[in-house]
């Protein structure tokens, strides 16, 4: 997660992967096309704003700090939710909560992975030169993340008040396979979700500068920027993505938690000891990352398509603060394995002990038998949450 000016902001634009979004407004300045399915860049189209304009300065400010922002999230990323991956699939014993937390990590760096290209395309003025494919994937990924995660997180607090509300049915047939067909069909309609943007994505050549391609969203699926129809069609279809992103993938899932939690802490109520509990802070932690990291994101996304009328105040606003707000929902890709590590005592120790029996194993020239015993040695039980 600025625009060209004329009567209207035509197009805020989020960031390459996360943001669908743009003002759909009709423009009768000979400075732009009527274009509803023009580039969608990070914040805006700003490769059509004159490098003089008086925001230019505050722009590529912002431009560097989202660059900035986006290279510590896919370090960071990359190397927590890998020694995630590596702790929970091969160095833990394969439990439910195992099972979703695996799963939870796979999504934040397979998404973290492609953050380079965004980072690339705004260095690069807003260029993208990775091809048509690169810009439909790296899209779908950001929105497969999203909803994949928040799914998780859902289902995770479903699974915690089963087992709090009822501990016997828990017991019985909560087991690691259940758990594995539940993530799978949790992917399945994450990706169901996400589809549209492998077919919306598209490239083509800049209107105002040679040799820039850019990446954006077509939601007309035409080539005539000039057509009413065509820009009538993009703003329902814009519209609806928008409302099912916030309903689907934000709204409805922060609902069945809060129940869900409101009903764990009902039943723990005076047992101060559970309710103070690390599983309990680490799950609790978690979702209030993700509440707070993607809540801006979609207040910015209402904003910038529900508005009819562009100020120098709200220009300036949606310049400014839906960078910020992308950079932040980029951001909560990468928090879940320092939230584990700070919060749960039990994934620290094991982590601490799987990179060290790793590093050990890497330059240990013992036999076989040795890397044997030391991986049997670390393969005990324990949980995340």
């Amino acid at each position: 997660m600025g625009c060209r000016m004329a009567e209207m902001c035509q197009d805020q634009y989020f960031t390459m992967n996360l943001n669908s979004g743009h003002l759909h407004n009709t423009f009768t300045s000979s400075k732009m096309d009527t274009n509803a399915t023009s580039e969608e860049s990070l914040y805006g189209d700003y490769e059509d704003y004159s490098d003089h304009d008086e925001h230019a300065g505050l722009r590529d400010s912002v431009h560097l700090l989202a660059v900035v922002i986006y290279s510590i999230a896919f370090l960071l990323g990359v190397i927590g939710n890998g020694l995630v991956i590596f702790v929970t699939g091969f160095r833990m014993k394969r439990t439910v909560n195992t099972v979703w937390f695996l799963n939870l990590a796979i999504a934040d760096f397979v998404f973290t992975f492609f953050l380079p290209l965004s980072a690339a395309y705004m260095a690069l003025g807003f260029h993208w030169p990775f091809g048509k494919v690169l810009c439909k994937l790296s899209s779908t990924v950001a929105f497969l993340n999203m909803f994949a995660s928040v799914f998780l997180l859902t289902i995770i607090s479903m699974d915690r008040c089963v087992s709090v509300v009822c501990p016997v049915w828990g017991q019985n047939y909560r087991t690691p396979r259940l758990a594995s067909l539940v993530a799978l069909g949790i992917w399945a309609a994450a990706l169901v979700l996400s589809s549209p943007y492998l077919v919306f994505r598209d490239t083509r050549p800049s209107p105002s500068e040679e040799n820039t391609t850019h990446c954006y969203n077509n939601f007309a699926l035409s080539d005539n920027f000039q057509s009413e129809e065509a820009d009538e069609l993009s703003e329902h279809r814009h519209r609806a993505m928008v409302l099912t992103r916030f309903v689907v993938g934000f709204l409805v899932p922060f609902t069945i938690i809060l129940i869900c939690y409101g009903v764990i802490m009902a039943k723990l109520k005076g047992n101060r000891l559970t309710r103070s509990s690390r599983p309990f802070k680490i799950m609790v932690a978690v979702v209030l990352a993700f509440f707070i990291c993607w809540f801006p994101y979609h207040v910015f996304s209402f904003l910038e398509m529900s508005v009819s009328t562009v100020t120098p105040w709200l220009q300036m606003v949606l310049m400014v603060g839906t960078p910020l707000a992308s950079g932040l929902a980029y951001f909560n890709s990468c928090l879940n394995p320092f939230l584990y590590v700070f919060v749960g005592q039990d994934f620290r120790e094991k982590l601490r002990m799987s990179v060290l029996a790793a590093f050990e194993n890497a330059f240990s020239e013992t036999s076989a038998q040795a890397l044997t015993k030391s991986k049997s040695s670390l393969e005990v039980d324990c949980h995340l949450v």
